[in-house]
């Protein structure tokens, strides 16, 4: 499972970005996304990010992406305002 967190100053930019995104995985807060998938998807991610998304960014954006492991002990706490429902990918 990878977490992938972005802060993208641009609104254009953000939106883009997070639509790309949810193509992938769900969004567990605004900024924050659960890509529960292969490592292979994580390279295919990488790759659109360095050849599409890294030459629109400004000094002040940035992107994190975590691996935390298909075995990582989750605790969640609150109501998040942007959990959605399980995604299936077929």
């Amino acid at each position: 499972m990878f977490l992938v967190m972005y802060d993208i100053q641009d609104t254009r930019l953000r939106t883009k970005f997070s639509k790309f995104l949810e193509r992938y995985g769900r969004r567990i807060q605004y900024s924050v996304f659960e890509i529960a998938n292969s490592r292979r998807l994580l390279e295919n991610i990488e790759a659109k990010i360095r050849t599409t998304f890294e030459k629109c960014f400004t000094q002040g954006d940035n992107v994190l992406i975590f691996d935390i492991g298909d075995h990582a002990c989750i605790r969640r706490f609150g109501y998040p305002v942007n959990e959605e429902s399980d995604l299936v990918i077929r």
